[in-house]
């Protein structure tokens, strides 16, 4: 067996792929529960089919790991990539020693989020294919085909109308100042990223969007699900409420309950119940799902209700995915037929209304 080594060149950009996690957990696990160890585990791992970030990481590992440190701790130097989550997980299974059990339920979870993570981004795919293509529609209407008839109306002494001036105006702008319009857009663009890394403007647009009308409800059941699911196997693989808070906390993407789990893992760490802290967070935390949970604190299973908190979440997200596109279609298509048919009225009318002064009465 030929020995694998971190001398492998450092890639420009590092990533470590859900994809790619998933079949890591799942290959390892196997070949641990054979009865190989570790580090001949990890140097049995082909990723030859893999990509060049995950052999300079499994190198990387596969040297630590050789100089005695835990799968835990190595990959804690990419735990950027991989999560809080992840390295936990391990952490616990080879304190354990149900390291290849751990690893095995760590593929399926992660198999799991990313499956609904996919679901939320498909859901999303059809609304921005349509504003898209209303967008370039409406350009093209009016920088290409619009310019080419504004000859016409300026040949006759005619006063135009109202929306036919607005588009000559709009049309000209697009024509002349296109370029400064698309750059000022890019800036716009750029500045809106920087500003996203402020902590005061991340957590406004996060709690803009959890209390969109449609939207907002899928950002809230996706959220949910992910924080009640990550918590139940936390519980369930020995980690301490508060510390499993806090790690949740930092894997959390939406700012403003990041900072809803950061005050609960206090408070809980001086004595309350979570149920009763998550009624407090301005309904980021559903009733139902406090009472869930509540009910999990007296009966002494609160993994249990976690994991059936956010089963129910999972559900609310595959009706919202299934129904999105009908729900939201009718709206763009509204929005779509006003644009175009501005632009269609701006053009006839004029038209219309030459006709007319050339018709003999």
């Amino acid at each position: 067996m030929s020995e694998r080594s971190a001398a492998a060149k450092r890639p420009l950009i590092v990533r470590f792929p859900v994809r790619e996690q998933i079949v890591f957990s799942k290959r390892l696990a196997m070949i641990l529960r054979s009865g190989v160890a570790l580090r001949e585990g990890l140097l049995m791992l082909d990723v030859g089919s893999g990509s060049r970030s995950s052999s300079y990481i499994l190198g990387r590992i596969v040297d630590d790991v050789s100089r005695g440190m835990s799968l835990a701790s190595a990959l804690s130097t990419f735990e950027d990539l991989v999560g809080a989550f992840t390295i936990n997980i391990i952490k616990v299974g080879e304190a354990s020693g149900t390291l290849p059990g751990n690893l095995a339920y760590l593929a399926e979870e992660l198999k799991k989020k990313d499956a609904l993570r996919k679901k939320v981004i498909g859901a999303l795919v059809y609304p921005a294919v349509i504003v898209v293509a209303t967008v370039g529609i409406s350009l093209v209407l009016t920088v290409y085909i619009f310019p080419k008839i504004i000859p016409i109306f300026q040949g006759f002494k005619h006063e135009l109308p109202l929306s036919t001036r607005i588009l000559i105006n709009v049309s000209n702008l697009l024509i002349h100042d296109g370029m400064l319009i698309a750059l000022a857009l890019v800036a716009l663009g750029v500045g809106l990223a920087f500003l996203l890394r402020i902590s005061v403007v991340r957590r406004f647009i996060d709690r803009v969007v959890i209390s969109l009308p449609l939207f907002g409800r899928l950002s809230r059941s996706y959220n949910l699900s992910t924080i009640t699911r990550t918590l139940s196997l936390l519980l369930q693989g020995d980690v301490r409420i508060v510390p499993a808070l806090s790690i949740i906390a930092e894997s959390t993407t939406n700012a403003a309950y990041r900072d809803d789990l950061i005050r609960i893992a206090d408070e809980v760490h001086h004595g309350r119940k979570l149920s009763a802290r998550m009624q407090e967070c301005n309904g980021r935390f559903p009733s139902l799902c406090a009472q869930m949970i509540a009910v999990g604190e007296e009966v002494g299973d609160l993994a249990g209700s976690l994991m059936y908190v956010s089963e129910m979440y999972e559900e609310d997200i595959n009706d919202l995915t299934k129904n999105l596109a009908t729900l939201v279609e009718p709206v763009l298509m509204i929005v779509m037929g006003i644009i175009v048919g501005f632009i269609a009225i701006s053009i006839i009318t004029p038209i219309y209304g030459i006709t007319q002064d050339l018709t003999p009465h």
